[in-house]
């Protein structure tokens, strides 16, 4: 598990859902845009939703657990991309998820 770091705060990711997250969230920020990441936590977590509020005024940094970088999967990072341009912000979805929502949005960039 990879971790992102924000501000004071980590929030743990599995390396390959992190991974695409790092490319998204570089590009809104590279644009100096703000939105919130979001994700439901799983059960052993405790469950529930958390949101985070992602500014170019915080620094945000991420930690990889693994060594070896996870070759990236164009359809997660559409769908990922097109949620981070919605009012809901940036929701960290599975990859079979993305895949369902690329397929039920042909019309995505």
């Amino acid at each position: 598990m990879g971790k992102i770091l924000h501000g004071e705060q980590e929030y743990e990711f599995e390396d390959r859902l992190l991974a695409h997250l790092h490319f998204v969230i570089g590009q809104k920020l590279k644009r100096q845009e703000s939105f919130f990441l979001s994700w439901t936590k799983q059960h052993e977590e405790g469950g529930g939703r958390v949101s985070v509020w992602i500014s170019p005024h915080v620094t945000v940094g991420f930690h990889f657990a693994g060594s070896r970088e996870p070759e990236l999967n164009k359809a997660w990072l559409r769908a990922l991309n097109s949620l981070a341009h919605t009012p809901r912000g940036l929701l960290a979805i599975r990859e079979d998820e993305a895949e369902r929502y690329v397929k039920n949005n042909p019309d995505l960039v």
